[in-house]
Formats: C-alpha cells, structure tokens, sequence
C-alpha cells in the first residue's frame, strides 16, 4: 500500500510507468520539477529487476527532474521534440509490459541494447518499434539509424577515427574488421556464410532505404511505398544485428 503521495499511483506498472512518462514530458515542456512521484516511481522500477534494465537511459542516470532538465534541453528545442523523445524512450516499456509476450525478439534486443547504455542507442531502437506499422517509411530510416549508432559508439569505444562522411556499409565494415566478424577472417563455412549475410544485410538496408526514400528523383515515377511488413523486416533484423554488435564487443572487451 501507499501513503501520501503514494496514494494516487495506479495499480498497475504500466500505468504507473506512463505515469512516469508523463511527469517527465511535463517538466520537458515548461511544468513543474518537483513532482514528488518522480523520485518515488524512480526508486520502485530501479529495484524491479524486470523493469530496470528496460527503461530510459535519462531515468536510470538523473536522480531528479531538476538534473533531468539540462539533458532534455539540451537534446531537443522545442517542446514537440522533446515530448517524442520522451515517448518514443518509454514505448518498448510499456509495450513489454502490456503485452510481454507479444514480440519477444523486441525483448531480447532492448535487454542487450539496454546494457550498452550508450547515448542515442536506445532512443533509435524506441523510435524504430514505435514506427513499424504506423510510419513504414520512418521505421526503415530509423532502423539504419540505429546500426549507424551502434557502429559509432563501438568505434569510439575501441579509440577507432572515422569520418562523419562514412556510410553505413562502410561503418559496420571497419566494426566487423575490428570484432573479427569480417567474413574473411574465418575458414569454417557456417560461419562465413552467417557474417556474409550481416555484410549483405547491412548493404541491403542502405539500398531498401534508398529505393523508398522519396527524395531521389526516377523520372516521373511516383517512389515505391514500404508496408508494415518490409518495415516490420528492416526493422526486426537491424534490432537483431545491433544487439549482436553490442554484445560481441560487450564480450570482446
């Protein structure tokens, strides 16, 4: 039971974590930082060992909505920006904990994505999930975004200079040399035949997002528009390559 302010937590975690999610875009966009539930709802899902790894990087670091401020400024302008940011952090959470087993290779990435704790990681993944069915087209560029990030995060864990200019192809393949997942650098087959498939994968998703991207003139024709199903796709096996990225380093290092 709860006492004081306690008392008007709802019942259920996912209500109370969108509860949280709530008091957090409204200190982002001009409300109150001394809600006395942040601290509370912080401490609780921090001790909950099904709920801490999952959430918002920004609410396992910021002790209080005061520290929280200067980040979230920081990070976006305007109030539009900084509300989606905050939601779209919360959305694989409180997906998890309505419907837990509804996608459960959503789970496994956001666990290995979570333990990276790397700046911009998680808030890619996020806005990837949150735009598979209803933004096909977002969620394809947001899954590039995500490999993009994790392959600079990586590299600049392992002290390696790259060139803002790099693309994606080139990214992960200065990463796979440097995790010894470059095909050529194993004889068994099996094995070559998998770390050919991420290269081509890799490849691969630079050409979808191109080819449905509608800023590349064809003559006339109207640009080929993705469905839920090729974002689902894109999406599913970027979320897989990233975690396996993350956890070839965790192990590496």
């Amino acid at each position: 039971m709860y006492s004081g302010f306690e008392a008007d937590l709802p019942e259920s975690r996912a209500e109370r974590v969108a509860m949280l999610e709530g008091i957090m875009i409204s200190a982002a966009t001009g409300g109150s930082h001394a809600d006395p539930n942040y601290a509370l709802l912080r401490t609780e899902f921090l001790n909950d060992p099904e709920i801490r790894d999952r959430l918002p990087h920004f609410v396992r670091k910021y002790r209080s909505l005061d520290a929280f401020w200067p980040y979230i400024k920081g990070e976006r302008g305007t109030y539009a920006e900084r509300r989606q940011v905050i939601s779209e952090a919360f959305m694989p959470l409180i997906d998890y904990l309505e419907a837990p087993q509804r996608n459960p290779g959503d789970t496994r990435v956001s666990e290995a994505l979570s333990e990276f704790s790397a700046a911009g990681v998680n808030e890619a993944w996020a806005r990837a999930l949150s735009r598979r069915s209803a933004d096909p087209k977002g969620a394809i560029t947001a899954a590039r975004t995500l490999l993009e990030t994790v392959c600079k995060h990586v590299l600049d864990d392992l002290g390696k200079t790259y060139s803002d200019k790099e693309d994606l192809p080139k990214l992960y393949g200065i990463v796979a040399k440097e995790l010894n997942l470059a095909p050529n650098q194993h004889v068994e087959e099996p094995i070559k035949a998998i770390l050919g498939g991420a290269m081509n994968l890799v490849n691969g998703l630079g050409t979808l997002r191109n080819r449905f991207s509608d800023s590349h003139g064809r003559g006339g024709k109207a640009p080929v528009k993705p469905s839920a199903r090729h974002a689902a796709l894109a999406v599913n096996m970027a979320g897989g390559l990233a975690a396996f990225i993350v956890e070839t380093h965790k192990e590496r290092s």
